[in-house]
């Protein structure tokens, strides 16, 4: 699976939860937590939009082969689209999380697949023939650089909310 996404500041949101838990301020909690997934959103769409505009390059058949429709209706890179999800934790493990839920990839997509688009490969069985296999090509790496683009935005918005909150709680 490429690799999920977390923006953990443990000690600090461990410590700004336990102090929001004894003031009893279930108000501030509750916007941090939103303010924390408001900051995640635009990775998750990012991602989104990314694996929608994917580029995914067939080899070409050779000659004398024979072609056809695609034996599904579902297209590929808008199930894994849906697939993103979002979640903020305060507590045990604290932080947000932009992570690919495979519950909700149909059953014939398995992770394997994600895991070799991102690697910018895709090998598959023709039409379901495990004697016969094709390989299409993708940009390599497509969510670790979208996740590093927006790594820095992230952090810095997370500590912005955790310095509101300490601030409001003091």
């Amino acid at each position: 699976m490429p690799a999920s996404f977390q923006i953990l500041g443990t000690g600090q949101l461990l410590e700004l939860q336990r102090r929001l838990r004894a003031a009893g301020h279930e108000n501030i909690r509750s916007s941090m937590q939103r303010r924390i997934r408001r900051a995640a959103e635009p990775l998750r769409n990012d991602l989104q939009s990314t694996v929608r505009s994917l580029s995914i390059q067939s080899a070409g058949r050779g000659a004398g082969k024979r072609g056809g429709p695609s034996p599904t209706t579902r297209p590929l890179r808008a199930s894994i689209a849906q697939a993103i999800r979002i979640s903020v934790r305060t507590g045990g493990n604290p932080g947000a999380r932009v992570w690919l839920d495979k519950g909700l990839l149909p059953p014939d997509i398995p992770m394997g697949v994600v895991n070799r688009l991102n690697e910018g490969r895709l090998r598959h069985p023709v039409f379901g023939n495990k004697r016969r296999w094709a390989q299409q090509n993708t940009t390599p790496l497509w969510w670790d650089k979208t996740v590093r683009k927006h790594t820095p935005r992230m952090q810095a918005e997370v500590a912005r909310v955790l310095d509101d909150v300490r601030r409001r709680i003091e």
